[in-house]
C-alpha cells in the first residue's frame, strides 16, 4: 500500500511542467532617485530660526523635570543694542508687548492662543508662537513661615522682554480682522500690546529705529566731551591787589 502511494506521488511530480516565463512590461518607467538631493533656495533677508531655545516638549510645557528648582531670573535686557525678537519674521502681522518686561504664565498664553483661534474660526491662516514656557515657578503657599526650602512646583512660565513679539499671523486675512483678533488676545495677557506689520522698524530697548534714528546714534554719548582739557589760568593773567594806603 505504501509502495503504491509513493509511486503515484512520484508520477504526479513527473507530470508537472513549468510554463515559460513572461516578461513584465511596466506602463510607466521606474524613476531612480537622484544622487544628490535638491537644496531649497534660501530666502534672502529672512532669518529661518526662532529666537527661543528649542525644547523637547510643547511650547507650553517643556520636557524638563519639575523637581529641578529654577531661579526666578530676569528677562533679557539688550544692553549691547540687540534687536532680536522685536520684528515680524515668519508672518505678516505680529503682537508685541511694549510697556515693560514680565513673566507670563503658560495658562495666560494658552488662553490668548485659544482666543485668536476662536476669532479666526473658518479662516485660512497660520499662527506662529515666538516664545516658549521654559521657566518653572515654585511657590510655598500663603501664611507659611520663612525657610523650609523653595516650595513645590506650581506652573510653567516664559520670560518676555520688552518689545518682544509673542504671536505672528500669516494667511488670507484682512488687516482689520487680524487687529481685532490680536486686540482680544492682548486683553487676556498682562501688559500693553500693539500690532506690528512685517517690515516695521526694530526696537532697541524702548527706542524704535525709525525717523532717522540709527543704532550708531544710540551708542554715541549724549554729552559731547571737550576735545582738549582746559588749561589752568596763569599767574600773569590774575589781577594784582591795590597797594595799601600810606
Amino acid at each position: 500500500m505504501k509502495h503504491n502511494a509513493s509511486t503515484a506521488l512520484l508520477g504526479a511530480f513527473q507530470r508537472l511542467r513549468i510554463s515559460p516565463s513572461t516578461t513584465l512590461r511596466l506602463s510607466t518607467p521606474l524613476r531612480r532617485p537622484s544622487a544628490a538631493p535638491r537644496v531649497a533656495a534660501a530666502i534672502p533677508h529672512v532669518r529661518m530660526f526662532s529666537a527661543t531655545a528649542v525644547q523637547a516638549g510643547s511650547w507650553l510645557e517643556p520636557n524638563l523635570n519639575r523637581k529641578d528648582k529654577m531661579m526666578k531670573g530676569r528677562p533679557r535686557v539688550p544692553t549691547g543694542g540687540s534687536t532680536k525678537g522685536t520684528t515680524v519674521i515668519w508672518g505678516d502681522y505680529g503682537l508685541r508687548m511694549w510697556d515693560h518686561h514680565r513673566r507670563i504664565s503658560a495658562a495666560q498664553l494658552f488662553l490668548a492662543e485659544k482666543t485668536i483661534k476662536t476669532r479666526l474660526r473658518g479662516q485660512k491662516y497660520r499662527l506662529f508662537k515666538r516664545v516658549a514656557c521654559n521657566v518653572g515657578v515654585f511657590i510655598s503657599g500663603n501664611e507659611i513661615r520663612m525657610g523650609k526650602g523653595k516650595g513645590s512646583f506650581d506652573h510653567w512660565a516664559a520670560r518676555v522682554a520688552v518689545n518682544q513679539v509673542v504671536f505672528e499671523l500669516r494667511g488670507q486675512l484682512h488687516e482689520q480682522v487680524v487687529r481685532d483678533a490680536f486686540r482680544l488676545a492682548g486683553q487676556k495677557l498682562p501688559g500693553q500690546w500693539e500690532v506690528v506689520k512685517k517690515g516695521d522698524a526694530p526696537v532697541v530697548g524702548i527706542t524704535k529705529l525709525e525717523n532717522g534714528v540709527t543704532l550708531e546714534d544710540l551708542k554715541r554719548p549724549r554729552k559731547k566731551l571737550p576735545e582738549a582739557p582746559l588749561e589752568p589760568p596763569s599767574l600773569a593773567s590774575t589781577s594784582t591787589s591795590a597797594p595799601p594806603p600810606a
